[in-house]
């Protein structure tokens, strides 16, 4: 074990609700060294570019295995069982991850594509005759639970639900806090419903989840862990999604130039979809637990102990971006953190990217002006940061 009086404490408390309204002054602090220490939840934690990026990549050393979050699956029983994508480490993940990006493949992202951009046009033209609206409901939550849902095959019309069992499953990553048991009341029945609509029979035969059951046919996974399988892509591909896109419309609305270069340029949502995802890094901490006996930028530390890696503040380091702090759609943001890196990178990422893209580009060719009219509002997660309130005007 270190010695924690020779390494610097942090007095944030990065699960404290002002600090995930508001994080900025808290990231900063984090990134004014390579490691700190934690003392109210004895763990390391780090918000430096290049120190997160290393652990993300190293899972031989830093495993996924005992949880990516708080809680130690060595030592503790994890609220529900592991993801075999995010809570495994190879062999057992390579063989759930080659699964799900085989349901991913260039041909379906294709098929996909077509599909999202007429929904995207319908959404667009449902917010155009409105001209006032509430944009986390209409677009950021609307338009992903649609055409995410319908691509997964979920056949279930009352999918807010699935942004409640996401609540639930951020909120665990964190600590035993006002978030966490708030969301933990209506954990079993939300969580009884998800894994309703991930077997078989309540999927669109159609959609990726019959993939996963396609696995399971040729002998590579259990019925039960297919779908198991279903459910880690209902829990990558929705929230990120969800908060990055209110992100996304909130910088528009805060930045006029950014969007009249967007306007101007269509083709640039994809590096808007990548720099929105940098600036706002929707999914913020991760955890990774040493696997082994290891050093780490000098220090040594045990094996089994927890380190927090703050994504968002890795993705504002200025010694990796010029200018961090705006939010600029000419920047390449490519090497941004906000979907993990490594193995382990989120599974839903190209679903994201192409959500929003799709979004977008619909906007900026048919969308003059965005305003915001009222005030903002966050939906606070232990994990996770998003709006829960985006009053937009736009105009044609």
């Amino acid at each position: 074990m270190f010695n924690t009086q020779a390494l610097p404490e942090l007095d944030h408390d990065p699960f404290a609700e002002d600090v995930l309204r508001w994080p900025d002054g808290y990231h900063a602090a984090l990134r004014e060294t390579d490691v700190v220490w934690l003392p109210q939840y004895g763990v390391l934690a780090t918000g430096r570019y290049d120190v997160v990026r290393h652990i993300l990549t190293d899972w031989k050393t830093f495993c996924s295995s005992a949880g990516i979050g708080l809680t130690n699956f060595h030592k503790e029983k994890p609220w529900r069982p592991p993801s075999l994508v995010l809570e495994h480490d190879p062999p057992e993940h390579t063989r759930a991850r080659a699964i799900i990006m085989r349901a991913l493949s260039p041909v379906v992202l294709r098929r996909l594509r077509t599909l999202f951009e007429a929904e995207a046009e319908r959404a667009v033209s449902r917010i155009i005759a409105m001209a006032a609206f509430d944009a986390v409901t209409e677009l950021a939550e609307g338009y992903p639970l649609k055409v995410f849902g319908d691509a997964v095959g979920i056949i279930a019309q009352d999918r807010q639900t699935m942004l409640r069992y996401g609540n639930i499953a951020f909120n665990a990553l964190g600590p035993r806090n006002r978030l966490f048991l708030r969301s933990q009341e209506e954990a079993e029945p939300v969580t009884r419903w998800v894994m309703q609509q991930c077997r078989r029979e309540a999927l669109d035969p159609r959609g990726l989840g019959a993939i996963m059951y396609a696995a399971a046919d040729a002998g590579e996974v259990s019925e039960e862990e297919a779908a198991m399988l279903v459910r880690s892509f209902l829990s990558a591909g929705v929230d990120t999604t969800v908060r990055a896109l209110g992100a996304a419309l909130s910088c528009f609305a805060e930045e006029p130039e950014q969007w009249r270069i967007l306007k101007s340029e269509p083709q640039r949502a994809r590096a808007a979809t990548e720099e929105a995802i940098r600036f706002a890094s929707p999914f913020q901490t991760v955890f990774r637990t040493t696997a082994t006996d290891t050093m780490l930028n000098g220090i040594e530390v045990a094996k089994g102990q927890k380190i927090l890696l703050s994504l968002a503040a890795a993705n504002r380091d200025p010694r990796r971006w010029e200018n961090p702090d705006r939010f600029d759609i000419t920047r390449n943001a490519a090497g941004h953190l906000g979907f993990g890196t490594g193995i382990h990178g989120c599974v839903g990422q190209m679903l994201a990217r192409l959500e929003i893209e799709v979004l977008l580009g619909e906007m900026a060719r048919r969308i003059e002006t965005i305003e915001r009219i009222g005030d903002i509002d966050f939906d606070l997660n232990n994990t996770t940061r998003g709006l829960s309130r985006l009053p937009l005007r736009v105009s044609t």
